[in-house]
Parts: C-alpha cells; structure tokens; sequence
C-alpha cells in the first residue's frame, strides 16, 4: 500500500448477488470520495465450493438454498427493486444457472496481476446475473475473454493450471481464517471490515474515519497558536 493511501480488501463470489450490489456501491461512494486516494484490491471466495461442474438450475438452486416457492419469490423480489438502485438488471428467469466458481476466480487471479481484475469481475457479475449466461461452459468464458485479448488456449492453460488453482484456495482459506464467513466483505487498511452490501453512506463513514486528521478539511480556520484566521 501506498503511503497516504486508504486501502480497501474486497472479499467476493461471482455467485453472489449482494456482491455485485456491494461492489455497485463502493463504486457509487467512490466517486463521491474527495479524501485521500484509495486502492481497492479484489479477492476470491467460493459460497459453494462443492457446486458440480455441470450447474445448478435455477428452481433446484434457489430452492435447495431458500426454502419454498414462495421465499424464492420473495427474496428474488427483492434483489430485482436493490438492483434497480444500483443499475443492476438482475435476470433469474428460467435460463439462470448456478456454476461453480473455480475457474472463473483462476481468471480473475490471472487479469489481477495483468490490471484489469476489476473489469473482468464486473464482466462476470453482469454475465451471470444480468445475462444469465452458463459460465461452467467453456466457449462463454472464451468469448467474454476475447474482449480482454486472450485467447482461448489462454484462457484454457490459466483453468488447467493447479498452481494457480491452489493459489485461489489458499487466499479464499486464509480469509475464512480471518472469520470472513459471508460475503461481500470489506476490509478497510487492515484495521476494521464492512460485512454486507453496505449503502454507499456507510462506505464513505467507513473512508472518512480514516482520512489522516490534516486531511479532514481543506476549509477555511483559525489559527490557536498565532491567533490568525
């Protein structure tokens, strides 16, 4: 981290709604932050780790993990009038299908390290939910890599890659370590973490409670010492 830098540790799934509401909204508070610069890093998590490789569909995901019809309805509902707030489409129609995780987090780590982590995260986020693309297929990820510059051995060469598969569990078990056990979640300067898709206020208060004390105003003030104002 940078000196007079607020750093941010984001811990996410691409298989979780709420996160693509959270990162919405730590984008929103963002861009209404004048303080000190921030640094937002993005790490991986797995809600389900067990999730078979051919998918989940929609009724026997939601239902399995929600209960009854009717609080599938209820909850889906819901995330339908948060998204609308934040910009977010969110499409549980009869095509959505629950992936495991795995490989596009293998990606992820990858673009990471080439800079555009962020960009791809989103472009997942939005596939998946908004899309309700099948991302356990592997010409879906091809696709949406190509737009990134990689091509397809490439992208099959980072999801055969064990190392870097170890890589992303080590990461994903150090911060259930450190008792993240729900996500999103934010972790500001190592000091204090946000559970949840806050409202992007709570992300400011967050940012302002570190602001370095002579960077709180840049206002007009009076002097105790000389007595000029």
């Amino acid at each position: 981290m940078k000196q007079n830098t607020i750093k941010i540790d984001v811990i996410s799934d691409v298989a979780c709604p709420w996160c693509y509401v959270g990162k919405k909204r730590l984008e929103a508070a963002l861009k209404e932050w004048k303080g000190t610069p921030v640094e937002v890093s993005w790490h991986p998590f797995q809600l389900d780790a067990s999730m078979r490789s051919e998918g989940m569909n929609r009724e026997t995901y939601l239902t399995t993990k929600f209960g009854s019809a009717e609080r599938v309805q209820e909850m889906i509902d819901h995330l339908t009038e948060v998204g609308k707030t934040v910009g977010i489409d969110f499409n549980f129609g009869d095509q959505w299908l629950a992936v495991n995780t795995l490989e596009m987090h293998q990606l992820l780590h990858v673009a990471n390290k080439e800079g555009f982590g962020p960009e791809l995260k989103e472009r997942f986020l939005a596939a998946y939910f908004e899309e309700a693309k099948h991302l356990n297929n592997r010409k879906e990820l091809h696709t949406i890599l190509h737009d990134f510059g990689w091509d397809s051995d490439k992208v099959d060469s980072i999801i055969a890659n064990e190392e870097i598969a170890q890589k992303v569990h080590a990461e994903i078990k150090l911060y259930q370590n450190r008792g993240v056990s729900g996500v999103p979640f934010f972790v500001f300067n190592d000091e204090f973490g946000l559970s949840g898709a806050q409202p992007s206020e709570v992300f400011l208060e967050a940012l302002q409670s570190l602001q370095p004390a002579n960077e709180l105003t840049d206002g007009e003030f009076c002097d105790p010492a000389t007595g000029e104002c």
